[in-house]
């Protein structure tokens, strides 16, 4: 009997546009990393400043979607479609003001895993997604995913006791409610500051003696250091680690008809660099 060796079929060329662009971006895939909000430590637009800076510097778009407390609520337009919402502050950052949004993609479970996807359909544009919530709306949203990952959510606190009181209660709702017993931490401190090390350290002895939750790394940022000056290699390090266990998310139909419909800009790479 003659053996037969399947050969692979010639791909067939694009039927129309939208067609085309779903052929080039495939494989493209957003990623969310959760930063929880701390309304204790009033640090957070530090924090989501270093990491859109760290990833702009790896050459990618970060959408910053800020759902905490201080946070403005969305447009008007922004409920009826997100992408309304989002304003561009650079060429390699956006922004959406969400506080309250994720209350809004609430199924009958209670899950806002709805929101991901909704925001991946409103900026197929962009690369990376920094959610920006509390440590409850965290859970809500990412808590039925982060149970079959490696998704680590990075906390926050200043070397004060009210930061420090208000991390605790965030990672011991997240191990408790959630799947997260491994996080990492940014203490925003000034250098000669002589509590941040003891901050860092007691959250982390309280998370593994009381919750059994691990503290894989921290970090100490200066809050007054321009944004102007580079990301520490340090900081580089945690973003970049951040980045390997985000969530991906393969964008839908909906992303790529958002691309071809009127006066959209297709994005200025084939795809991006980490994929």
């Amino acid at each position: 009997m003659t053996s037969f060796t399947p050969q692979p079929l010639a791909a067939s060329p694009p039927a129309d546009q939208a067609q085309g662009l779903r052929q080039m971006f495939a494989s493209r895939v957003l990623r969310f990393v959760p930063v929880v909000a701390n309304p204790g430590a009033v640090c957070g637009g530090v924090v989501l400043e270093r990491l859109c800076a760290a990833y702009a510097s790896f050459g990618l778009h970060t959408l910053v979607v800020d759902a905490g407390d201080q946070a403005r609520a969305p447009s008007e337009l922004a409920e009826f479609d997100l992408s309304e919402g989002i304003e561009p502050l650079s060429k390699q950052v956006s922004y959406l003001a969400a506080r309250g949004l994720p209350l809004r993609h609430a199924d009958a479970r209670g899950s806002c895993g709805n929101l991901l996807h909704a925001l991946a359909n409103a900026a197929p544009q962009c690369d990376v997604v920094l959610v920006h919530a509390s440590a409850s709306e965290l859970v809500r949203i990412f808590g039925e995913r982060a149970r079959h990952g490696n998704l680590r959510p990075l906390v926050s606190t200043n070397d004060l006791a009210e930061g420090l009181k208000q991390a605790y209660a965030a990672v011991k709702l997240m191990s408790q409610r959630g799947p997260w017993l491994a996080y990492d931490l940014l203490v925003c401190a000034h250098p000669h500051s002589d509590q941040a090390d003891a901050v860092a350290e007691r959250l982390g002895q309280c998370a593994d003696s009381f919750l059994g939750a691990a503290q894989r790394d921290w970090l100490r940022i200066n809050p007054h250091e321009p944004s102007s000056h580079d990301p520490s290699p340090r900081f580089m390090e945690l973003a970049a680690g951040l980045l390997q266990c985000a969530l991906p998310l393969t964008l839908g139909d909906a992303a790529f008809d958002h691309l071809v419909s009127p006066g959209s800009a297709l994005p200025s790479r084939m795809g991006p660099v980490l994929n």
